[in-house]
């Protein structure tokens, strides 16, 4: 037996040693998830968690690997999380959109095991998680072109009772998608999300293409299958032509490979909000209003920046029924050093000189 074959020998040893494990922890999960069901306890507790990463990763002697167990162990906690979830019947997760959609993607790469509910509305992913129809929901919340998603973020504000729990980066390539057997040189329009086509202007443009705005990527797509035209093709993603028996034409069409949309997991805050704690480098995102006098914006950054937390993005919005005021939304990064209760001791440094401090969550990105 050589090194190699020795090697892998010793893997399948400690595979099956750890499969045993697994089994094992999960069934302990299985007595978490029953306990929490008893007590209303929400599944996700994130200074449960920050607690088990810290602990466990100092036993690891060999610094070198810390960082490798530590993203192990993130890992084993998510599908801890989702276990839970399915459990105790909270399994079913939101997306505005269509089967194939970008949030619909997402949403598969987040919650893998989860009962997928489209929604015809950002609105109603929102009214489906307050109700309880759904455990999360998830919504686009800003692009690397276009910005912002100003309407999700006024969502957020507006209902109180939630949080957001997760962020992450989706990078989205368009393709260009038509029917099998269809040919580049026949195709006459093409059809897409108003946003996807301006990001395939210069591509439409030098095949003189005629655009038509629909709903969204996936809709039209499914509408370039239903017709049966071959002079007829979609601007939508790769994993939209697997779901339609569409063939890919034109590989990532819109303009800037670059193109990511960053999405949010929004849930239902519990009857008791989870203490403000954070570790090292997650993303702390609030919402606070200040009196509209000089020097209180700025008062509110110098404090972030006194504690250490470095401010990735302001965003502010019109205040609801209140002409030309503004609400304030804010991404921290926490600092290397952080401790336990830094956060908590921020936002009571920042209700001194804020009108309105609102924590929506505290995450990894």
């Amino acid at each position: 037996m050589d090194q190699l074959q020795q090697a892998r020998a010793q893997i399948d040893e400690i595979d099956a040693k750890m499969t045993a494990l697994f089994e094992q922890r999960m069934q302990a999960v299985g007595q978490v998830a029953q306990y929490k069901a008893r007590t209303g306890k929400q599944v996700f507790d994130p200074a449960r968690e920050a607690l088990v990463l810290e602990k466990n990763t100092a036993r690891v002697q060999n610094p070198e690997l810390q960082p490798y167990y530590r993203e192990f162990l993130k890992k084993a906690l998510a599908v801890s999380r989702a276990y839970q979830h399915v459990l105790i019947g909270q399994d079913v997760a939101a997306y505005q959109g269509v089967e194939g959609a970008w949030s619909h993607i997402a949403l598969r790469q987040l919650f893998p095991f989860a009962k997928a509910q489209a929604y015809s509305t950002w609105n109603e992913v929102v009214e489906a998680v307050e109700r309880g129809d759904a455990y999360c929901g998830v919504l686009p919340f800003e692009n690397s072109n276009a910005g912002d998603v100003s309407a999700v973020l006024d969502l957020l504000y507006a209902h109180p009772g939630l949080k957001v729990a997760r962020m992450c980066d989706l990078p989205i390539r368009q393709d260009l998608l038509a029917l099998p057997g269809a040919q580049l040189s026949e195709i006459k329009t093409v059809i897409s999300h108003q946003q996807a086509l301006a990001q395939s202007g210069p591509f439409l443009k030098l095949h003189h293409f005629a655009t038509k705005a629909w709903g969204n990527t996936a809709d039209a797509a499914r509408y370039v299958a239903e017709q049966g035209d071959q002079t007829l093709a979609a601007i939508a993603s790769a994993e939209t032509a697997k779901l339609y028996g569409l063939q890919i034409l034109a590989e990532g069409v819109n303009e800037d490979g670059d193109n990511t949309t960053r999405f949010i997991v929004i849930e239902k805050e519990g009857a008791q909000r989870q203490p403000i704690a954070a570790a090292p480098g997650q993303r702390l995102s609030m919402l606070f209003t200040v009196d509209h006098k000089p020097g209180r914006l700025a008062r509110v950054i110098q404090i972030i920046g006194e504690r250490g937390f470095n401010m990735e993005t302001i965003k502010s919005r019109p205040l609801p029924h209140v002409q030309f005021e503004y609400y304030f939304y804010v991404q921290l990064v926490c600092p290397a050093n952080v401790a336990t209760d830094d956060c908590a001791k921020l936002v009571h440094e920042l209700e001194n000189v804020c009108r309105t401090v609102r924590i929506l969550g505290v995450f990894d990105l």
